[in-house]
């Protein structure tokens, strides 16, 4: 497998140069020849007169291929173009072919368009629908892929490729495990114990160094009262390499130290929202971007979901010795959510800023996630609900923040994961008609652009049906392996 710095200095270069219209492509090209060879021809080469740097990549690289038309409906009914989708979307066992690809030893599915890799948190949504479609195969396919990446790495990367291995994303690995459990038996969650417990230890690691004076370690952070909360990290503290000119730009403009911004803008990309102003102080610009500050209230409900499903599987061994930590880390975990992140002025749950100690004043959809994993009580999941109506609810769904920055995880846009979290998350608290507007609302404005291009898409604007959604470093994908998923999903319900 190839990381992509080994290609330094004819990676920066042709970051640097945009030779091409997204940093991603250059990043998923395979070499045709060892590293040192192409650098040291590169050395050669650009001493020459006329030395052309998108000639000298396409005479040493083999280009990722391009999505075509089999994204496309063929005039078909929606439900069976998404069926068939499943085919087009999945890949098979790789082979090692020299480049950042990591081979995996089981079949996925791709979201589709320039991700031509399996994406970690994508993938739940995306199985909600392969369940739909009675496809168990492939969820299980994945499901052992990432148990896998667990026991090679020791967590799950953020997609399949080198240039991901700083960091992960939402840790929804405990739901896939849940949603494999509830088709084939309990005994899956036996099953995937030992890599449940070591993303688990990924996640926490460094608890124990924690103190009063040392508030903070990677994953992890020391609140005043002493419970421990995650957030978002990257063990790397450079430009990603799929948007090294990018970042840089972001880098120059900030004014601040460019390896802190690099670090919290990786942090940011393992959230999954890269980029939203949920992670920015002036809630504007990414030049002030602030994820490390941030406990975010999503992450820390999914971490509350793994430490419930381990005090579960705990309690069918014979040694139950470990069923009263797990109990207590989740009972320590939820009241330190309702603690930092319940704001009852705004009636809303909020991200924490563990830096400054005060919360944020983000209005975000991440407020969903207490209510789908039943953290909050009834007089809050009511706020909640309330607030999601006057404030995020729109003729095509539910809108991911209340202000237009022009990222892509921003207002006027709508997301098929978190349409699913708040749905979900209205629905177990009673809350029917809400969510079954937020349901109808989301699947009109998927069928109606269906309708109108034959494709599903990556994300859509909820506010203006006749509009496309977009914003963010690339244009808007169609495929989509999550949009996919929520709507036979919500189908199906």
């Amino acid at each position: 497998m190839l990381q992509i710095e080994q290609l330094s200095p004819l990676y920066e270069a042709v970051q640097s140069g945009e030779i091409f219209p997204d940093s991603k492509f250059f990043t998923d090209c395979t070499p045709k020849s060892a590293p040192e060879a192409i650098l040291a021809a590169y050395e050669e080469a650009q001493r020459q007169p006329g030395f052309d740097l998108k000639n000298f990549v396409t005479a040493h690289f083999d280009f990722p291929q391009n999505p075509d038309t089999a994204y496309e409906s063929g005039e078909r009914p929606l439900k069976q173009h998404l069926d068939q989708l499943w085919t087009v979307l999945q890949r098979h066992p790789d082979d090692a072919q020299g480049g950042t690809l990591i081979p995996l030893p089981f079949p996925y599915i791709v979201p589709g368009g320039r991700f031509r890799e399996v994406y970690y948190w994508d993938s739940y949504f995306t199985m909600l629908g392969l369940q739909v479609s009675g496809r168990t195969d492939i969820i299980e396919g994945m499901v052992d892929n990432f148990a896998w990446l667990i026991d090679e790495l020791g967590f799950i990367p953020n997609g399949n490729r080198t240039y991901y291995l700083g960091r992960s994303q939402p840790p929804f690995f405990v739901l896939m495990v849940q949603l494999l459990a509830s088709i084939k038996g309990e005994a899956v969650l036996l099953k995937y114990r030992p890599q449940l417990e070591k993303e688990y230890a990924f996640w926490m690691e460094g608890e124990n160094t924690l103190s009063a004076e040392h508030t903070a370690h990677r994953r992890v952070v020391r609140l005043p009262d002493g419970s421990v909360l995650n957030r978002y990290w990257d063990d790397q503290d450079t430009p990603r390499p799929e948007a090294y000119i990018e970042d840089v730009h972001v880098a120059q403009h900030s004014g601040r130290d460019a390896s802190t911004v690099y670090r919290h803008i990786r942090a940011a990309a393992e959230s999954g929202w890269d980029f939203s102003s949920r992670w920015f102080a002036d809630g504007q610009n990414m030049e002030t971007i602030l994820t490390t500050d941030l406990v975010p209230v999503d992450l820390n409900c999914l971490l509350y979901a793994l430490e419930k499903t381990l005090l579960q599987i705990h309690r069918q061994l014979p040694d139950r010795t470990a069923t009263d930590i797990y109990k207590e880390k989740a009972r320590l975990r939820k009241h330190a959510i309702q603690q930092y992140c319940w704001d009852e002025a705004a009636g809303f749950y909020m991200d924490y800023n563990h830096v400054n100690l005060s919360k944020s004043n983000s209005w975000t959809l991440a407020a969903a996630f207490p209510l789908f994993f039943n953290i909050a009580e009834n007089e809050q999941a009511s706020m909640v609900a309330d607030q999601m109506e006057a404030k995020f609810l729109h003729p095509g769904g539910l809108a991911t923040t209340l202000v237009r920055t022009g990222q892509q995880w921003d207002a006027p846009n709508g997301w098929a994961p978190l349409q699913w979290m708040t749905y979900q998350g209205l629905l177990h608290y009673h809350h029917t008609g809400l969510a079954d507007r937020v349901r109808q609302n989301w699947q009109q404005l998927n069928e109606k652009t269906y309708a109108e291009t034959g494709k599903m898409m990556e994300k859509y604007n909820v506010m203006d049906s006749g509009l496309k959604a977009g914003g963010g470093e690339y244009p808007n994908q169609d495929g989509f392996g999550w949009t996919n998923g929520v709507y036979l999903a919500m189908e199906n319900k």
